[in-house]
């Protein structure tokens, strides 16, 4: 499905396009995680240096669309798209920021389930990063919403299968509590990453 977009202020793609490949960087940076004697602080301070930036460009795309009389496509669903793509910058960054605060992986490796949502979590950000520059170029994006979603019902498996080795009393009550808690941001970013694909599809449908 293609796009009929009005042909105005295209820089705003641009935007979309660096947000896009922000999330793919935050995503490539958190598969890090589950590599043997990894700084979880450098990690941290890695995924903070991106979120902080991509902040900085929400905010630049938000006073760049007040001050456009015309926009490419509704108004408000920019706003929402750029949001949409901020959320999935902030989930991953917690990720990092728990594993940090909780030490969570000073002896160990993540959970074998973890390492597979940190790499699901990579292709989610890879698939997006793609899809913005075709969005910006106004091709064809089925393959994008579809392929999120798939990539997000796995995510949705591998959570479970995480939560099952979580309770299986395998750890410590104490670690259960810190794994969940950062499998839970884990969770939500490929959630995340889905809703900005459901954003691109909704927005697809209402221009084509």
């Amino acid at each position: 499905m293609r796009l009929r977009l009005r042909p105005k202020q295209p820089e705003l793609f641009e935007f979309y396009i660096r947000a896009a490949r922000n999330t793919a960087r935050a995503a490539e940076a958190m598969a890090d995680l589950g590599t043997p004697g990894l700084s979880a602080e450098a990690l941290s301070t890695r995924l903070v240096d991106i979120e902080h930036e991509n902040d900085e460009l929400t905010h630049e795309l938000y006073n760049k669309l007040n001050s456009s009389f015309i926009t490419p496509f509704d108004r408000d669903d920019m706003y929402r798209l750029g949001a949409r793509l901020d959320d999935v910058i902030d989930h991953l960054e917690g990720a990092a920021t728990l594993a940090h605060l909780y030490c969570a992986f000073d002896d160990q490796r993540p959970p074998p389930e973890m390492c597979e949502q940190l790499e699901v979590l990579r292709e989610l950000g890879d698939l997006a990063a793609r899809a913005f520059e075709d969005f910006a170029a106004k091709g064809d994006l089925k393959y994008y919403w579809v392929g999120s979603n798939e990539l997000e019902n796995r995510a949705d498996r591998i959570y479970r299968h995480l939560l099952v080795r979580l309770f299986s009393g395998e750890y410590d009550a104490l670690t259960v509590l810190k794994l969940k808690e950062i499998g839970d941001a884990l969770e939500e970013a490929a959630d995340a990453f889905e809703q900005v694909a459901n954003t691109v599809e909704a927005i697809t449908v209402k221009e084509s």
